[in-house]
């Protein structure tokens, strides 16, 4: 299959007209990733919506009016049909599912400093509230057509005449999705702390953690803090999610008691403040989304599945295939 790095086929104009659909990738990847959660799964979903471009006649491409529109739509109804297969697929994943944590491309510290990182496939999304873990985690509660609705209109802001062709439903039902998904969000998502207060208090848990200072860590979580883990079968992690600041701090501490060696580094997280763990190796073993209202640590979100932690040792990877090679 052709892909966007491929030179296409056809004359000037022709070419002109596909690379401007090429450079609409990073919206096509901004919008599957906030659907489906993982980028691996809004690649490929992505990759579907240009071959499906790639299968239609000339004189059907001429006539779509726009191209960016007809992809969009596309790239919804692939994500719906998708949504739809993966309740199956999570009923069976073992313990719970967190979407794919995702990095920026530079990386902040408590004392202000940042340096550039690499250029990551996840450097293709566009981090901001939308995808914060907290609301991908509800995302992950609606009925696929409500997700589609939702993200289609008010992240995006598709009509829903468009958004109606997407899902097969009329522009008034999609209007009630989208009404729907807001006020499962309303219900669900806390007051969020500004980002500096959020960035101090993952900075004094940084510190908790790696001193092992088991006192700070309770005064740090809210009375109800809530750790979720994401092992996927692959490493050992709790099953279901840990409820109590005293458990759960119980919970972190148990764990930095099982490897001394881990260094924390404080990193932006699917667009707010959190943390990457390193093993003595450099390898990346958990990354940790972190809510935070009324200056406590409501939520945990520790993502430590391998297979969703690639992006985060593309540095390490290259670093051996260099050395290797």
């Amino acid at each position: 299959m052709t892909s966007p790095d491929t030179p296409v086929p056809g004359g000037p104009g022709r070419d002109a007209t596909l690379q401007a659909l090429f450079a609409e990738r990073r919206t096509l990847i901004n919008l599957c990733y906030r659907m489906l959660g993982t980028l691996q799964d809004a690649e490929d979903a992505v990759q579907e919506t240009y071959a499906r471009w790639y299968s239609l006649p000339d004189d059907e491409q001429q006539a779509v009016r726009s191209p960016l529109a007809w992809l969009t739509r596309v790239a919804g109804r692939i994500c719906l049909d998708q949504l739809t297969s993966a309740r199956a697929r999570r009923e069976r994943y073992v313990g719970e599912w967190l979407p794919e944590p995702v990095r920026d491309s530079s990386v902040w510290s408590s004392t202000g400093g940042s340096h550039g990182g690499s250029q990551d496939p996840v450097d293709r999304v566009t981090l901001d509230e939308s995808i914060s873990m907290g609301l991908l985690v509800v995302l992950e509660t609606m009925t696929p057509a409500e997700r589609v609705a939702f993200v289609l209109h008010d992240v995006f802001g598709m009509p829903f005449d468009d958004i109606a062709d997407t899902v097969g439903r009329t522009p008034a039902a999609c209007r009630q999705l989208a009404s729907s998904a807001r006020r499962r969000l309303r219900a669900a998502r806390p007051d969020t702390d500004p980002v500096d207060r959020h960035r101090r208090v993952v900075s004094a848990f940084r510190e908790a953690c790696e001193t092992g200072d088991f006192d700070t860590l309770v005064t740090l979580l809210d009375p109800m803090a809530q750790s979720h883990s994401d092992g996927g079968g692959k490493v050992r992690a709790a099953l279901r999610p840990v409820t109590g600041r005293d458990k759960v701090a119980r919970l972190v501490s148990g764990l930095l008691r099982k490897d001394p060696g881990l260094a924390f580094s404080e990193e932006t997280v699917n667009g707010r403040p959190g943390l990457a763990v390193r093993a003595e190796s450099g390898t990346t073993i958990a990354v940790i989304a972190i809510d935070v209202a009324g200056g406590l640590i409501t939520s945990l979100w520790m993502t430590v599945n391998p297979d969703k932690l690639h992006t985060w040792n593309g540095d390490l990877t290259a670093k051996e295939a260099s050395t290797t090679g």
